[in-house]
């Protein structure tokens, strides 16, 4: 039995390298599978690919392609460079569970983030129960050290996902971050 040492790309896309030599047909075939494998390798690791036309065909489609798309992690960074954020995620508050999270903050972050999901859980169940039909522009925590703040998100792309935020308290302009965070969460789609 011989075991490849391909990487998975390879063994997905049926490149012939591996088949018993034939010849040149052989040769000929590994050429296009070289470049369709570095195509893959130059293209967003993030990017979706579209069903191929035939069998052995890959398009390939990149960020460029999809003006509209906001990435997370991107949305993510934008958050983190606000004046004062310790840390910051973008939370499905269904689950609880952080699609995207980063920075330093003195806590677990995916704690937080779970935990989080059960205030915005409560607060939409009590409007409902109120039949208040307002939407939430933010839910704020202030804390000794800490604003908390948690921005869900009401875009038809992002529906049930909120963003949350950590800021220094010291250093953070709270109307600032307010204003900021809002025009972040208002370009996120999923």
């Amino acid at each position: 039995m011989r075991v490849s040492s391909r990487s998975p790309w390879w063994r997905r896309t049926g490149s012939h390298v591996d088949a018993p030599s034939s010849g040149s047909a052989v040769a000929d075939a590994d050429e296009p599978d070289l470049d369709r494998f570095l195509q893959w390798i130059q293209a967003d690791a993030r990017a979706p690919t579209i069903a191929p036309e035939s069998a052995h065909s890959e398009t390939i489609l990149t960020t460029e392609e999809y003006p509209n798309m906001s990435s997370l992690d991107d949305a993510l960074q934008q958050l983190l460079a606000i004046e004062g954020a310790t840390g910051a995620a973008i939370v499905d508050y269904a689950s609880g569970m952080a699609l995207a999270q980063g920075g330093n903050p003195s806590f677990d972050l995916g704690i937080a983030a779970a935990g989080n999901s059960n205030v915005v859980r409560a607060k939409l169940a009590t409007m409902r129960d109120l039949g208040v039909t307002d939407e939430i522009d933010d839910i704020l925590i202030t804390l000794t050290s800490q604003y908390h703040l948690i921005n869900v998100l009401d875009a038809q792309n992002a529906n049930g996902l909120f963003i949350y935020l950590v800021l220094t308290k010291t250093s953070a302009n709270l109307a600032l971050a307010r204003h900021k965070l809002q025009a972040i969460a208002a370009q996120i789609e999923v």
